[in-house]
Order: C-alpha cells, then structure tokens, then sequence
C-alpha cells in the first residue's frame, strides 16, 4: 500500500503527548524522572501546564523501580494525576512488555484496568500468525468499552502488517491513532526528522491520526517535522533527556515547551485535553 501524504489546509490542534519516565529510566539517569504516584501527579500537572494534553504512563514497583503493568500501581497514579491536574490531560496506560511481560499478561493487565487510553506494540500483541486469535478478541473488547488505543510501529514494516491485520479485521475500526517511533530504543540513539518518510510513504489521511516519538537532542526537531505534516508529538524522558542544544533538561516540562513554543512556526495550535478526546473519540 502507496500513498501521498494528503495536508490539509488549516491544520487542526497538535496533541502533544508526555512520556515522562518509560520502563527503564531511575533516578541515576536523572534525578528528575517520576517514578511515585505522587511524583506522576506533579510531573503530570508541570507539563498539562507546558502545554501536554496526554500523559503516557508507567508505572514503578514501589523500592526497585521495576517496570509494572499491576492495575492497583496505575490506580494509585491515577488518582494522584487526577488530584493535581484533574481532567484536563488524557492518562494513556503502557501495555509495554519491557522484557518481562508476555503478551497474555499484557492483555490481561489491560482488561484488568480498562483505561481511557492505552497503548499496544503491534509487534507485542501480534507477534505472528499464531497470537491473531487472541489479538482480535481483546483488540474487539478495547474498540467495543471505547478504550482510545494507540497503535505503536517500529518501522514501516510494522506499518505494512498493520494495514494488512486490519484489512483481515484483526484490528478493529476504521481509522487509528498510531505511534511512529523514529530510530531504535538502542544506547546512544538518535533519531533524525527524516526518519519520518519510510513511515509516510505508507500512510495518510485516511487511515488516522499518527503522532512521532523520537530519541536523542532532535526530539524537537522530529516533533515539529510530524507537526508541520499534520502529525502530532510524544515527547520525554522516556527516550530522551536533552534540550535541542544538547544540554540537559531540567525536567519533562521543558522538553514539552520546547516543542509547544516552536509548534506555530509549523502551522499548528496546541490542542487541550478536549479537543484531543473530541479528535480519538473520532478514530474508531
């Protein structure tokens, strides 16, 4: 499957999106990664107030910072979320395997909490022909409770077998939110803007909505090239922790405002938390 990216006239709102911590990073890495509830709560409030609408979260066992998918973590984040930004940013749960999850415990961690979004690595959750079975039942559960899923690709091979696993009706709707991660979670990485292209030449208007996460000091530039295309953004220290002029952030926020202040040179407003909903709730 071939396509021209089709750009609108008058682009809508970008949803800019925070990845504040990911699976991997502890206090060592930077002293500023939230890994309690409370600290998620704080974080989350820092960068609704940077201009983020949604909040990609993960969760940490209490002591060893150890990557969790247990619902009563993400409820205790939740509710800490919510007490200091209140409805005004979308919680996005990780079904991320990280190394220690299989896919059953990935899907039944997000039966178990049913969130308002979540996100789900293709290549995790269909990993090949034998798991499209049990992938199609709980893609169906998500898409029927109205669950905002965002698809997340690796390569434009990935992109490929989405397309193909939604022609077969292996994921369910119409049109999706997906993530285009731009380079490889690798020591040292870093992505560059035209990492984007093999993604586009396979995807467009109407097949969604796509937004970019990137590693490394271009995570802006990377943003703002998905921006001016009529994408939208993840940024973080999930995957980095750099200024575009490769200082170190003092935390997520400024990672977000560095991309929220550039975003009109492409075109593009920032979107609040409703506008965002309105746009997923759109994407079934």
């Amino acid at each position: 499957m071939s396509h021209a990216p089709i750009i609108p006239a008058v682009l809508a709102p970008a949803l800019i999106a925070v990845a504040p911590n990911g699976a991997r990073k502890l206090k060592n890495d930077h002293p500023a990664v939230p890994l309690s509830a409370d600290e998620l709560g704080a974080c989350a409030a820092q960068c609704l107030n940077a201009g983020a609408a949604m909040i990609h979260l993960h969760v940490r066992e209490p002591g060893s910072g150890r990557h969790s998918l247990d619902a009563d973590l993400y409820r205790a984040a939740t509710i800490a979320i919510r007490r200091e930004a209140g409805d005004d940013i979308i919680i996005q749960a990780t079904s991320e395997a990280a190394g220690i999850y299989s896919r059953h415990e990935q899907m039944a961690a997000m039966r178990a909490l049913m969130p308002e979004a979540c996100s789900l690595a293709i290549r995790e959750i269909v990993p090949d022909a034998e798991a499209e079975s049990d992938a199609a039942s709980f893609l169906g559960e998500m898409h029927k409770t109205g669950v905002m899923v965002q698809y997340i690709l690796y390569s434009d091979v990935d992109l490929q077998r989405f397309h193909d696993l939604k022609a077969r009706g292996i994921v369910p709707g119409e049109k999706h939110f997906v993530l285009f991660v731009l380079g490889r979670y690798s020591a040292g990485q870093r992505s560059e803007p035209t990492d984007l292209l093999p993604f586009l030449h396979d995807w467009s208007n109407a097949d969604g909505a796509f937004a970019v996460c990137a590693f490394g000091p271009k995570e802006s530039a990377c943003a703002l090239a998905a921006l001016g295309l009529n994408g939208h953004a993840r940024i973080g220290f999930e995957n980095n922790t750099l200024l575009s002029d490769g200082s170190v952030a003092a935390d997520n926020a400024a990672l977000v405002r560095q991309t929220v202040q550039h975003a009109g040179l492409m075109g593009r407003a920032i979107a609040d938390a409703r506008t965002a909903r309105e746009m997923l709730a759109g994407l079934r």
